[in-house]
């Protein structure tokens, strides 16, 4: 298990607690804006909490007045080439959060914009403080959406308001956020941190290969047909009933007492 990184000087901190990690994005003169310094860091602590057998749930969270302001504008190269920086690292880092083998957790404590906002909501459950805002600040530098964002946007709020947010760039409260299910829920902010710390260490006493099958299966429900997913919750179903997590969810049901999971496939 790596050691606790809580140094005000990291860019990114890394808190190993028990059964989870929690991730704190740690330039706040920046508003948090990922650079590639901070975003390969981000990226490698991922991945190491992903090696981690004692580690069954993340929460990623900021410093200071916000979440992220999505890319560093500032540290990029005239003439750069936008795609090939992204695929290096804000698509590495998207697909780490979709497909990583425990459930995430997102505290948005400020302004979540531009890829920042999207890094947010490819979390699985998203919690945000009441004065937190959500920004998809593509359009005020001619670009758009990425980290996701345009597959993540519309299967969250539909394809009318993903438009209008993406193209002007308006920015949504906590409040109303939740309202239009973009996250879980808007909290007050001086329990933010509070709340997710709980949600995560639930999610990390709970079924951990259960419930990433069943994110899994809710990303590929509305790309399929009716027929073609109750295939896959057959098949998905099958592989879950195999493991000794469903064994013992059962026998603890039998025997009237808390089922003690171990998270494993």
């Amino acid at each position: 298990m790596a050691m606790n990184d809580m140094s005000e000087g990291a860019v990114l901190r890394v808190d190993v607690r028990a059964g989870y990690r929690v991730l704190t994005l740690n330039r706040p003169e920046r508003m948090n804006a990922l650079d590639q310094k901070t975003l390969a860091a981000l990226v490698a602590a991922i991945a190491e909490a992903e090696a981690d057998t004692e580690c069954r749930a993340l929460l990623l969270t900021g410093t200071g007045r916000a979440f992220c302001a999505g890319a560093d504008l500032g540290s990029l190269e005239p003439g750069a080439d936008l795609g090939d920086a992204i695929d290096r690292g804000w698509n590495v880092l998207a697909r780490k959060l979709h497909t990583m083998r425990v459930p995430t957790v997102c505290a948005v404590n400020g302004i979540a914009a531009g890829a920042g906002a999207n890094l947010a909501l490819g979390c699985d459950i998203v919690l945000a403080a009441r004065s937190a805002k959500f920004v998809q600040a593509f359009s005020k530098i001619a670009l758009v959406p990425d980290c996701g964002g345009s597959w993540l946007l519309p299967r969250l709020v539909g394809l009318g308001r993903a438009r209008a947010l993406a193209m002007l760039a308006e920015p949504v409260s906590a409040e109303q956020a939740a309202s239009w299910g973009m996250i879980w829920r808007a909290v007050e902010d001086e329990s933010l941190m509070s709340e997710a710390e709980a949600v995560a260490a639930a999610l990390a006493t709970q079924p951990t290969h259960a419930l990433v099958l069943t994110r899994q299966l809710l990303a590929e429900g509305s790309a399929n047909t009716f027929d073609a997913q109750l295939d896959r919750e057959r098949d998905t179903q099958r592989a879950a009933g195999r493991t000794a997590d469903f064994r013992e969810g059962v026998m603890a049901f039998r025997e009237k007492r808390p089922a003690v999971f171990d998270g494993k496939p």
